[in-house]
């Protein structure tokens, strides 16, 4: 499938819905989706929506990752250093962010999804991306500190393990609980480290798979 022209489309709805950060936009447009959805869905690849990829999991739409990773990056102006990614999925996420850090450690706690990623990644041979299996929830102290930490699921709170791994100035995206008051609702937090403490930001409403401890 020669997909640089239904790419460059998605990368012009992006710039649409409001993500301008040049790095961004060109990072979405050099990785190919569609090497990252099932056979049957290929055609779907390059709309703005999120798609199954096997054990209850889902590849995140265009729009939220590339906002996501738009926040993440805060205007820097040139790549972040190290990246952890919690929740690798099928892998295209983290393909997106090998174009965008230095180093990226990318976790998932589902063998079946690790081993999915780690072909689809192929083609690709990454050398700063490092696909983990092992429990998200405890972050990978090894890597740590990071300059930058992901999640593509969402829990209650955001787990201590990945604020103590975040790196003074280093910042912090993931989708968390909405509160009390909004049960079984999502919304995307911002967490940066800063000389002076923690500093929160609560964002738009999104949704996400739940954040599990353990690996399967």
């Amino acid at each position: 499938m020669d997909s640089s022209a239904v790419r460059m489309n998605m990368v012009r709805k992006l710039v649409q819905q409001g993500v301008s950060d040049p790095m961004v936009l060109a990072a979405m447009q050099a990785i190919e989706r569609h090497r990252f959805v099932d056979t049957a869905l290929v055609n779907q690849a390059y709309e703005d929506t999120s798609l199954p990829i096997g054990l209850g999991q889902t590849i995140s739409k265009p729009g939220v990752v590339a906002r996501m990773l738009e926040l993440l990056r805060n205007g820097a102006p040139g790549k972040l250093g190290r990246v952890l990614e919690i929740g690798t999925g099928c892998g295209y996420q983290a393909a997106v962010l090998s174009r965008l850090a230095n180093e990226v450690y990318s976790m998932e706690r589902l063998r079946g999804l690790h081993d999915k990623a780690r072909h689809n990644l192929r083609h690709l041979a990454l050398a700063n991306l490092h696909l983990l299996f092992g429990d998200g929830m405890v972050g990978y102290v090894k890597g740590a500190p990071y300059a930058a930490i992901i999640a593509a699921a969402g829990g209650e709170a955001v787990p201590q393990a990945w604020i103590d791994q975040l790196a003074m100035g280093g910042r912090l995206v993931a989708p968390v609980s909405a509160g009390a008051g909004a049960p079984g609702r999502q919304a995307l937090v911002v967490i940066d480290r800063t000389p002076q403490g923690l500093r929160q930001m609560m964002l738009e409403a999104v949704h996400f798979v739940p954040l599990k401890s353990g690996i399967a």
